[in-house]
């Protein structure tokens, strides 16, 4: 089976910040932790500034926009995830579990779905 390098990275980026959605949820507090890192690096002359300042906005508003900012399936969407500041909000080994189901599944986008649905249903009482 071929795979598209960077489509693949694409859907990877997705999922990850689809669990990064969930965290933030549990955990706003994080957010802070994101901001103090875009502000950190637009102050560095970071190359990515224009995304960052998006970032930034996005930071300094409401949850729900900063969610659905991040999860965009658009163009816009998939490069702002391309400057992300939530590196480190996803451990290790659920990162690999996520890349893993998005290169073995047919769909990296339903294999993310499954795996978000998955941790929602265990997170039951």
């Amino acid at each position: 089976m071929q795979v598209d390098s960077q489509r693949l990275a694409e859907r990877r980026s997705l999922a990850l910040h689809r669990r990064v959605a969930d965290r933030l949820l549990a955990n706003p507090a994080l957010v802070a932790t994101a901001r103090e890192r875009v502000t950190s690096w637009l102050s560095a002359g970071s190359p990515s500034a224009f995304y960052l300042s998006r970032w930034d906005e996005l930071l300094r508003g409401p949850l729900a926009d900063l969610i659905a900012a991040m999860l965009d399936d658009s163009e816009a969407g998939r490069e702002l995830r391309g400057a992300s500041p939530f590196a480190g909000v996803v451990p290790p080994r659920e990162r690999w579990r996520i890349w893993k189901a998005a290169l073995d599944e047919p769909s990296g986008a339903e294999a993310a779905r499954r795996e978000h649905i998955r941790q929602t249903i265990m997170r039951q009482p």
